[in-house]
C-alpha cells in the first residue's frame, strides 16, 4: 500500500521557524558591502526573494540562488555566501523526531524521499543532512533549484517519486507543513498527503479556499509512524 513516503524539507523535518529574512539580508549585507550600499542592496535582496517565491506560488517557476542575486543586481562573493549559510544554519537543524522516523520508514521497506522548494543549491541541503546524520537514511531528493517546476506542479512530485525509483502516485505518500504546495500539490498528483500543522499553517503564503484536504494531520513527525503502519495494514 505504501511503497515510499516522500517529506518536504523546511518545516516538516526542520521544525518550523519564524524567520525574518530582511534583517539577516541586512545582516548579510552589513558584513560585506560598504556602509553606504548595504541598506539598499539588503532592500533589493529581499524584494528579489519575494518575487521569486511569489513566482513559485503562482507560477510554479522554479529559481535558483544566483538568480535572486543577479536579480537584485548585487554580485555575491564567497565570503558572502558563506555568511548566509552560517546566519541561516540555526533555521536547518533536523527536527530531532525525525530519525527514528526515518529509520522506521526503512525497517518497513519504505524508501525514503525529501521534495523542497528552494533555490539554495543540493550542496547546501547535503551538507546539512550530513551535518545530522541522517543522509544515509535518505533514498532520493529533488531541490527545485535543479528542475523547472515547484510544488505543487506535478511534474515536482514526479520527479522526486522518480528519485526515489517510485512510479505509482497511489502508492506514495508525501508530508509537508503548507495545505497548497505540499498538501494540494500531492493529492493533484495522486498521492496521499499528510500535513505537518503548524499553528501558522492557515496564514502561510499560497493558503486558499478549496483545497484538497489531507489524509492524516500529524503535529510532531514521531506521529506519522502510526498512520503509516494503519495503511500498510
Amino acid at each position: 500500500m505504501v511503497e515510499a513516503v516522500i517529506f518536504d524539507w523546511a518545516g516538516t523535518l526542520t521544525p518550523w521557524h519564524d524567520i525574518e529574512n530582511g534583517e539577516l539580508w541586512r545582516r548579510i549585507c552589513a558584513a560585506h558591502l560598504d556602509p553606504n550600499e548595504a541598506e539598499e542592496a539588503a532592500a533589493r535582496l529581499l524584494a528579489a526573494e519575494e518575487e521569486l517565491w511569489r513566482r513559485s506560488r503562482e507560477e510554479h517557476r522554479s529559481a535558483t540562488l544566483e538568480e535572486l542575486f543577479a536579480l537584485a543586481g548585487v554580485e555575491p562573493s564567497e565570503e558572502m555566501l558563506a555568511t548566509k549559510f552560517r546566519l541561516w544554519e540555526p533555521y536547518t537543524l533536523t527536527d530531532p523526531d525525525a530519525p527514528a522516523v526515518l529509520e522506521h520508514l526503512r525497517s518497513r521497506g519504505i524508501r525514503v524521499g525529501v521534495l523542497s522548494n528552494t533555490v539554495w543549491s543540493r550542496e547546501w541541503h547535503e551538507r546539512f543532512f550530513d551535518r545530522d546524520g541522517v543522509s544515509p537514511l535518505i533514498d532520493g531528493a529533488v531541490y527545485s533549484s535543479e528542475i523547472p517546476w515547484t510544488k505543487p506542479h506535478p511534474e515536482a512530485f514526479r520527479a522526486a517519486m522518480a528519485a526515489v525509483g517510485a512510479d505509482d502516485p497511489a502508492r506514495c505518500v508525501f508530508v509537508g507543513d503548507r495545505p497548497f504546495e505540499d498538501v494540494h500539490g500531492a493529492k493533484t498528483a495522486g498521492m496521499r498527503a499528510v500535513q505537518v500543522w503548524h499553528r501558522t499553517a492557515d496564514r502561510l503564503p499560497g493558503s486558499r479556499p478549496g483545497l484538497l484536504p489531507p489524509d492524516a494531520v500529524v503535529h510532531r513527525l514521531a506521529e506519522l509512524k502510526e498512520h503509516i503502519d494503519a495503511w500498510l495494514a
